[in-house]
């Protein structure tokens, strides 16, 4: 295994520059390369293609050079999904990966599987594709037999082509096979698939198809788009959430160099010039006046505001009388996890790009769900959603809802107002004040363990807003939609995600608390509410196994009855050495402690089990931590592409150890204060773990399931956890900073 410091030292003076493209509209409709039975896109949507994932042209089609093309619904967001579809249809219909082509998120073409989230592109996708592939081999072999005169057991297939399994030398391409019947053949959803002993393509490591293009700078990013005649737009958002246009100074920019308009419709304002920079030039000189909300609240002031809000409870779990058996215990502990709102800090700003004509409409955009935007935004825009498309265009990766669907939908809105093409890039200060956030939730839990040293008794309690404000075809749950006057669409998704433990208790009640969506418009994060509620699930655990003098790992154990998290829970404990670990960990005397703790969890509804032990050192002085050591045991059925897994594992620990560490959105009354990297800091290279050590568990006879999100859940309470092992302070509210260890030593 390379660690880190051995890549860098590998590395040397690796200096890389990009020369970015600039991509032209006849490449923007052929943005993802494809082509549809030797046809471009464009000849496939005049032709008629189907999008019903009953037929199989919904979802394949055999180019004239051998090419076959996968129209998925989902999209590639850096976790590998492009790469791992590409294997099942090349494991189902024996053709090789690099004849492969992968087209996301185009609603004139694809299969609408829903937005890519919730690490469910492997779960929904698997089954569809490989029976789609399979049936399309089935019907290919049955016409080889005719034209060849031979049964179709004695026909085999290789690398796109169906042989005469005893004489090799008479064979067909697959090209030269496909019926006229091609475009009504329907999925067979009892065809035979391969068995995991067959298995050539799924489950090896295949190199990511989307990386060349990336390193070598010649990837097209949705950045880099370019239309004829296009103009650029900078949207002003307001100071702070709730504020309201008072008046504009068009005369203020009016004579300024390349300027083209401004755009205003209720709150909403744009700047419009020929060139970006105009644009950017504009947008700053351009005199504006906001009233802000008279009733806003200051980011220190959200927990009470919270505690003050109407809430609307459900009860997800009751089981005996968890009150009762409580107020009896003489072993008991009552606490309250904090964590705050958080902001995606795509590295890369937002940007769209829409030409919106009187009678149809197409907009570029880096969207994880390309159907429920463009519904969303043909309401926004007073057109049918059958005049709208949306060609998913890869632009800054994202783990929840950056503001990919916010630039597009301005884009279109400016587009409209002005008749042509136009690019909205967002700057800095959007990305950081203005993507949907992640909420701040609060969790009560009350436990009590019995004689036994078991626990006896559980009772949890999240408070929180939806973590869910995606598009879903509402108007008013796009920013520019919110800006002009439309409601959102009122939903309560993801907050309770995991409030519900895996372990068994006696007695037990779990209820989420629904709030009102608060001082910032909340949405989908990394896990959404699964995060803050393992959080405060797993410490908690935590806190009774110190109570009741137990070890950590056997203390879980004893209260669970699924294999599967027992497993992981296992093999964590051999991985990481937790024994030997955990008696040599310096936890006494010492201005630089250690500790090791572990935390366990399956990401809700029906994901992947993980178990992860962190290490960490924490400087008694200053209460700086850093985690210097991860151990990530982790099942998800059948794993497709190994080396992809550990890539998006790794990748997983990175960030959460950021959300953990570091991050915390601030903000006071009048305005939004973290707006930069200064103000809103993540972890650097140099504060990464040394180790990050993986071990993947394939269970061939289990269906996959996503790996984007499980591990982030993890990794807070393991941390804390270590941090409480090593100090005997228990931290109960992220982000772990210096100051936060301090306040919580002085509890």
């Amino acid at each position: 295994m390379t660690n880190r410091r051995q890549f860098l030292r590998l590395g040397g003076g690796l200096a890389i520059s990009f020369a970015l493209p600039v991509v032209l509209l006849e490449r923007s409709a052929l943005v993802q390369g494809a082509e549809v039975g030797g046809r471009g896109i464009t000849d496939a949507i005049a032709a008629g293609k189907t999008q019903d994932p009953t037929h199989v042209a919904a979802w394949l089609a055999i180019g004239n050079n051998g090419n076959v093309t996968l129209h998925a619904g989902k999209v590639e967001l850096g976790t590998g999904m492009q790469t791992a579809l590409a294997q099942l249809v090349a494991e189902e219909l024996d053709v090789s990966i690099d004849n492969i082509v992968v087209t996301m998120g185009d609603t004139s073409l694809a299969v609408d599987q829903g937005p890519t989230v919730g690490s469910q592109t492997m779960k929904s996708s698997t089954l569809p594709v490989r029976k789609a592939a399979a049936t399309a081999r089935a019907l290919l072999i049955a016409r080889a037999s005719n034209v060849f005169g031979i049964p179709a057991d004695q026909l085999s297939t290789r690398a796109g082509r169906v042989y005469v399994t005893t004489d090799p030398n008479r064979s067909a391409a697959y090209r030269d096979l496909v019926p006229a019947e091609w475009a009504t053949l329907t999925v067979d959803e009892a065809v035979p698939l391969k068995r995991v002993r067959e298995f050539s393509v799924i489950g090896k490591p295949v190199p990511r198809v989307d990386l060349p293009g990336k390193v070598k700078g010649s990837h097209p990013y949705l950045q880099n788009l370019r239309l004829p005649g296009m103009v650029h737009a900078r949207v002003i958002h307001p100071p702070i959430t709730g504020s309201t246009l008072v008046k504009v100074d068009r005369k203020s920019v009016a004579e300024l160099p390349g300027f083209i308009d401004i755009v205003v419709k209720r709150d909403f304002v744009a700047v419009v010039c020929q060139q970006e920079f105009q644009a950017v030039a504009a947008s700053r000189a351009l005199t504006i006046e906001w009233k802000t909300p008279a009733n806003g609240i200051d980011s220190s002031a959200v927990y009470d505001a919270m505690r003050a809000a109407n809430g609307h409870v459900d009860e997800l779990r009751k089981i005996g009388d968890a009150d009762t058996a409580f107020s009896q215990s003489r072993m008991r502990l009552s606490a309250t996890y904090r964590t705050p709102y958080q902001t995606h800090g795509s590295i890369g700003p937002s940007c769209g790009v829409a030409d919106v004509k009187h009678d149809s409409t197409v907009v570029w955009s880096a969207t994880q769900g390309s159907f429920p935007l463009r519904d969303a935004i043909a309401a926004l825009i007073g057109l049918p959603k059958d005049k709208v498309r949306v060609i998913w265009t890869e632009g800054a990766g994202c783990y929840g809802q950056n503001g990919a669907d916010d630039a597009s939908a301005e884009a279109a809105v400016v587009s409209q107002a002005l008749g042509r093409p136009v690019r909205v890039q967002w700057m800095r200060n959007d990305e950081h004040g203005w993507d949907p956030k992640c909420p701040a939730t609060e969790s009560k839990v009350e436990g009590s363990v019995g004689p036994d040293g078991k626990i006896r008794s559980w009772s949890y309690m999240v408070s929180t807003p939806t973590h869910i404000s995606r598009p879903m075809g509402s108007a008013g749950n796009l920013l520019p939609g919110r800006m002009m006057g439309l409601p959102p669409k009122p939903v309560r998704i993801g907050g309770d995600h995991c409030a519900r433990t895996l372990y068994t208790f006696p007695n037990e009640r779990v209820v989420v608390r629904w709030l009102p969506d608060g001082a910032l418009r909340p949405s989908a994060m990394r896990g959404l509410g699964a995060v803050p509620n393992t959080f405060a699930n797993e410490s908690f655990l935590d806190e009774l196994a110190n109570l009741a003098n137990r070890d950590p790992i056997d203390f879980r154990i004893a209260h669970l009855r699924d294999e599967r998290a027992i497993a992981v829970l296992e093999e964590v404990r051999r991985l990481s050495n937790w024994i030997s670990r955990r008696k040599q960990a310096n936890r006494t005397g010492a201005p630089s402690r250690e500790g090791i703790g572990v935390s366990v969890a399956q990401l809700e509804p029906g994901g992947a089990y993980v178990a992860t032990v962190c290490s960490v050192t924490l400087d008694m002085k200053s209460g700086e931590t850093r985690v210097t050591r991860v151990f990530v045991a982790h099942d998800c059925g059948l794993i497709v592409n190994p080396d992809g897994l550990r890539n998006q594992i790794q990748g997983c620990v990175v960030q959460t150890l950021s959300r953990t560490l570091k991050e915390e959105v601030r903000f006071s009354s009048k305005e939004m204060l973290t707006l930069d990297w200064a103000s809103y800091p993540i972890l650097r290279f140099s504060e990464c773990p040394s180790e990050v050590t993986i071990s993947l568990i394939d269970r061939p006879d289990k269906a996959p399931v996503g790996a984007g999100e499980p591990t982030a859940l993890t990794i807070a309470p393991a941390v804390g956890n270590a941090i409480f092992h090593a100090t005997g302070v228990r931290i109960r509210k992220t982000p772990f900073t210096a100051e936060q260890f301090k306040a919580s030593r002085n509890v």
